[in-house]
């Protein structure tokens, strides 16, 4: 590019997203959002269907919502990792690129779209500071269009109000309630090399999640013999009795559930099983699906090695007049690994001052379930998750406090525009 045409170039006013010569920072005040606008945003994405896979409507309400603030079409992107998850997905996840006008490490905030079924039909009702859902058979759906919310505001607010900002990554995922699969097959080439991400997920706006557990699932299948259960059942050899023995011998010594082997701990669930079609017949074939998790990978593999054992026993000692014996197949696959961040990881510290600047008191936890921010650190991102203010997720029982959520939209735009150790407005 020519000396005169950088020159014109810099005289044109840029649209939002394409590129921007970045300015060193300035000791601004923390910016607040719209938080009236940020609550119609989040009761807007509550009501719109889009459990794991079918989150076609919700990134479309996104990229309108993006496209009306002025973003130029060309910082919106998708990827293709519906295309690689187990899971046919009608979209991939939806990434928002905007360049720095101050310099800085580039920045990322994300949450994922999908909902778990019990969602879908979700009308959300306002009462007092908790928004929940009007049917009681309904889950509200807040994990986690609260945090599509959360991260859609700060994306919005510098849009419209042209704030100064870091190199930032807006990035909204697919699937994370069936397996975090949006985070594992991200484009990762579309993010722009985020050097500190912030994920929000479930929990108070205070919550810094900086660890969770890895864990496999498995798919476990029994074939035994089929005969007649009146006629002749010494001919058969039933699946269902097969599993029923390893599940009882699982139990008694301690393989599942609330696992704890000394100073290891775990969890392992049986949490799938069919097999079956008429009391009149010696079942021959039953499947399984569990899962076995743990924090220790060498603990983990120990949980899982008890599972598999538990059931090739029981297959042997069930046996038919002549002798024959079932068998079992077990499949199983990594769903993701367990991460431990530090304290002094920059997002961590950055999450947490952003947090004290809103008068919050950040806390660490660490997490016996998977976030996305598992499959981001294992790539190479590391991710602290912030809560939004979900309450009892995956039950009919969800709510969302709008005051948690209120102050999570604050710390959010701390963290984008990168003044999360500045004084408000």
């Amino acid at each position: 590019m020519s000396t005169t045409h950088e020159k014109r170039r810099r005289q044109r006013k840029p649209s939002l997203g394409a590129k921007q010569t970045a300015a060193p920072a300035k000791k601004t005040a923390s910016p607040e959002p719209d938080l009236r606008a940020a609550e119609k945003l989040a009761l807007a994405l509550l009501a719109i269907p889009g459990r794991s896979g079918e989150e076609a409507g919700v990134r479309r309400f996104i990229v309108d919502a993006l496209r009306r603030a002025g973003a130029a079409a060309s910082a919106i992107r998708g990827d293709q990792a519906h295309r690689q998850t187990p899971l046919a997905g009608e979209v991939g996840n939806l990434v928002f690129r905007l360049p720095g006008t101050l310099r800085g490490p580039r920045r990322m905030l994300m949450a994922h779209m999908d909902t778990v079924p019990l969602c879908v039909g979700s009308k959300p009702v306002v009462k007092g500071q908790f928004v929940h859902a009007a049917s009681p058979r309904t889950g509200l759906g807040a994990d986690d269009r609260a945090g599509c919310a959360v991260v859609l505001t700060a994306a919005l607010e510098i849009l419209r109000r042209r704030l100064p900002h870091p190199p930032l990554t807006f990035l909204w995922l697919v699937q994370e309630e069936v397996g975090l699969y949006g985070a594992r097959h991200a484009n990762k080439s579309l993010l722009g090399q985020p050097k500190l991400a912030f994920n929000w997920d479930g929990g108070s706006a205070e919550k810094l999640t900086i660890g969770a557990t890895g864990a496999f699932r498995l798919e476990i299948a029994i074939e035994g013999i089929a005969s007649h259960a009146g006629g002749a059942p010494e001919q058969g050899v039933s699946a269902i009795t097969i599993a029923g023995l390893a599940i009882a011998d699982l139990q008694r010594d301690g393989w599942l559930g609330d696992v704890r082997k000394g100073d290891e701990r775990g969890t392992s669930n049986i949490g799938v099983i069919h097999g079956g079609a008429a009391t009149n017949v010696v079942t021959d074939r039953v499947e399984l699906k569990a899962e076995a998790r743990s924090h220790n990978p060498i603990f983990r593999r120990a949980i899982l090695e008890a599972i598999a054992q538990a059931f090739r026993t029981a297959a042997g000692a069930v046996c038919n007049i002549v002798g024959a014996s079932g068998k079992v197949t077990i499949d199983s696959r990594q769903d993701y690994e367990s991460f431990r961040l530090s304290e002094d990881e920059p997002c961590v510290r950055a999450a947490a001052a952003a947090v004290r600047s809103t008068g919050g008191e950040p806390f660490t936890f660490v997490s016996n379930g998977g976030l996305d921010a598992n499959w981001l650190t294992a790539r190479g991102i590391p991710t602290v998750t912030l809560g939004c203010g979900q309450l009892h997720v995956h039950t009919v029982s969800e709510q969302l406090d709008l005051v948690e959520f209120r102050r999570a939209c604050r710390i959010a735009l701390r963290l984008a525009t990168g003044t999360e150790e500045r004084p408000s407005e």
